[in-house]
């Protein structure tokens, strides 16, 4: 590549700002791409210039290096045009950076960005696992370890998808874009390049371990912080957890939906839960002290004298944190059901009709009959 001055290349004055550096760079880029001159060995060369010169000169530091030392800051393996690959260079430029971007160039092509990222790093696709807690799990927290299989980066080329001592070149068929256009009357068709499968480069000497692709197949183990308060069906996400992009491309995200066992005591609705306790008949006439089972132990509950079956008692802040305001606490409903004995003892059966003598019922004859209007008593008909 030619090494004439980087701002004559570009066509601006040494004092142009980086707007007009990144204007410059754009119209020249849709004149000599290699979409728009095929087979045209000298348009391609100028277009890897206007690539290499635009690279330096769109980035502060480099372009006041190159103003004091011009292409001798780049040599010996430095950092800029000389010793960085013609893919890269031209990733960096198109990659949605700076300088108008991969989409701004696709605008200046076809009037309109691309349907997808082809020619810039593919990212890996997203994930979905399932994680099962206990509800006091869900109302502590919990660090739970998750196993899956994903696409993890290849070890032996580092992701890159060459081997060792080979290297990428730009497509020859797409330019490095990833796409190739047709046009049909006035309609401007765009599909991924067939040659290079939308990734803009071909490898000379494709890794052996994950042949090409630039990752492999691969079972893992991670840890991750489930919030107390998390609810049922609740999805967590676990950033750069997912696929890794082929050839070096950004990994997907990993997804974590939460479920949550079914209890045997509580029903949950949002951060409030609810129990069912029996009690005996006895004590819901007279009244007294019940024990309440809680995430967090046991309580006392009182139970005034003649409590009718179903009554709710509520028990303040014994419910679940809630998931966006941790100190926020639900709370605990209680509902009593009152249990009327089947079997009774004949000394029993007779301390109970002299009781509901006692009360006037004369019809007390039948136990059952009893025993049914007892039952209804109690559950408060």
């Amino acid at each position: 590549m030619s090494e004439k001055d980087y701002y004559e290349v570009l066509g601006v004055d040494r004092n142009a700002s980086d707007e007009e550096i990144k204007k410059a760079y754009r119209k020249l880029a849709v004149q000599y791409h290699p979409d728009k001159n095929p087979g045209d060995k000298e348009a391609e060369e100028k277009f890897k210039q206007i690539s290499a010169a635009f690279e330096v000169l769109k980035d502060g530091d480099k372009r006041r290096k190159y103003d004091q030392f011009g292409h001798d800051a780049f040599r010996g393996g430095g950092t800029g045009a000389g010793g960085v690959d013609p893919f890269d260079l031209f990733r960096d430029v198109f990659g949605g950076g700076g300088g108008g971007g991969f989409g701004s160039i696709f605008e200046d092509f076809f009037g309109g960005g691309p349907s997808s990222g082809g020619g810039a790093e593919q990212r890996g696709s997203d994930l979905r696992v399932s994680v099962e807690i206990s509800l006091e799990q869900a109302a502590t927290g919990v660090e739970k370890e998750i196993k899956y299989h994903h696409h993890a980066e290849c070890l032996q080329c580092s992701g890159n998808g060459a081997a060792s001592g080979s290297g990428k070149t730009m497509c020859s068929t797409c330019g490095g874009i990833g796409q190739v256009a047709s046009n049909q009357g006035f309609i401007s068709i765009r599909r991924t390049c067939p040659t290079c499968g939308g990734s803009g480069v071909t490898i000379e000497n494709p890794c052996a371990e994950c042949k090409g692709e630039g990752r492999k197949r691969s079972p893992t183990n991670i840890k991750i912080n489930i919030p107390k308060g998390v609810g049922d069906g609740n999805r967590l996400c676990s950033r750069g957890r997912g696929d890794a992009g082929p050839r070096g491309g950004p990994s997907g995200d990993l997804y974590v939906d939460v479920r949550i066992k079914a209890h045997d005591f509580f029903e949950r609705d949002e951060d409030d839960l609810f129990h069912e306790m029996m009690i005996p008949f006895t004590l819901a006439t007279l009244g007294g002290v019940v024990e309440v089972p809680t995430l967090e132990g046991k309580v006392s509950l009182k139970i005034p004298a003649g409590t009718p079956s179903n009554k709710t008692f509520r028990i303040r802040d014994k419910g679940m944190p809630n998931l966006r305001s941790p100190s926020r606490t639900g709370d605990l409903y209680a509902r009593v059901i009152i249990e009327v004995p089947r079997k009774l003892s004949k000394e029993q059966r007779e301390k109970l009709v002299e009781f509901g003598k006692s009360c006037g019922d004369t019809d007390l004859s039948a136990e059952e009959g009893f025993m049914g209007k007892a039952k209804r008593f109690f559950e408060g008909e």
